[in-house]
């Protein structure tokens, strides 16, 4: 699979249920906002997921978009349900229903791709031999800390936030990191953003993205940069940090990292606008990079 960008990660259905509002349920993931985050913008994206086939009509949205779909056969596709308590977004209750199970490496096809992101929903899909294998493979390798971050309670299938043991050795693995304000106080004892960041620069990492309910830090090569959202609502800000890391990945294949955090920024916001995946081009994207510059 030739590509630039490939997401490995479980499809899922989202029940959301809002604060004061009406449960819905649609196809939801990391893997899914991503993919087609970074195919709208023009890369040519891959996919590798984990789902039952029985609802393999909820990947149709990427391959629409061109992105190429490797499906793992599993007994049951991911199903997340997510309670807002509050009228915060950012307070969330998570309960992951349906596991489609754990990747292992002969999962993965090759992959002829500029960059892997590990693109997890819980700590349900990897663990850190399938990242030692997926490094030995060769691939500039990037994953989201949420993936180990947020634990699954095997009895009450209630997400936690929890401390990762072996968080060193795996940061140390990644050439690109992904997370947000809560992992990173869960990882580093700190919400400051680039305390955290540069803890995670102690570890090893390169490149650190840290997103927050105002914006996004990176630290990259011992530098630090800051871009503010400028999205007029919060309609859609399932899948932010998310969007905003494909986003960023996709623009940091040809550009430096202030540019594509600009671009990120700039995307990120425009999805939020609305409900769903970024289904913007990147027109849009330039214009509102922009119109935040002026």
């Amino acid at each position: 699979m030739a590509c630039d960008l490939a997401f490995v990660g479980h499809m899922c259905l989202d029940e959301v249920v809002p604060f004061d509002g009406e449960p819905q349920v649609a196809p939801g993931s990391a893997v899914l906002c991503g993919a087609l985050a970074a195919a709208r913008v023009g890369k040519r994206v891959a996919v590798v997921t984990r789902m039952a086939r029985k609802n393999e009509e909820i990947l149709e949205p990427m391959r629409r978009a061109g992105v190429a779909v490797h499906l793992v056969p599993a007994a049951s596709t991911t199903y997340m349900k997510v309670i807002h308590p509050s009228g915060d977004v950012d307070d969330r209750e998570m309960i992951q229903l349906a596991s489609a199970g754990r990747f292992a490496p002969p999962d993965i096809p090759d992959l002829d791709a500029r960059q892997v992101h590990l693109a997890g929903i819980t700590d349900q899909e990897f663990d850190l031999d399938f990242v030692r294998a997926m490094k030995a493979r060769g691939y500039r390798l990037s994953a989201d800390m949420q993936s180990f971050v947020r634990q699954v309670d095997p009895a009450t299938h209630r997400i936690t936030f929890a401390d990762v043991p072996d968080k060193a050795e795996l940061v140390a693995l990644l050439d690109m990191v992904k997370l947000d304000v809560v992992e990173a106080k869960v990882l580093t004892g700190t919400d400051d953003l680039e305390r955290a960041a540069l803890r995670f620069e102690e570890w090893g990492s390169p490149e650190t993205l840290i997103t927050r309910a105002d914006g996004v830090l990176a630290r990259v090569n011992g530098k630090t940069y800051w871009e503010q959202f400028t999205n007029r609502s919060v309609v859609g800000r399932t899948g932010r940090g998310d969007t905003t890391f494909a986003a960023y990945m996709a623009r940091r294949l040809d550009h430096d990292a202030e540019e594509s955090l600009r671009f990120a920024s700039a995307l990120v916001s425009l999805k939020m606008e609305r409900a769903g995946p970024f289904n913007g081009t990147i027109t849009d994207v330039l214009d509102r990079m922009a119109e935040a510059a002026s």
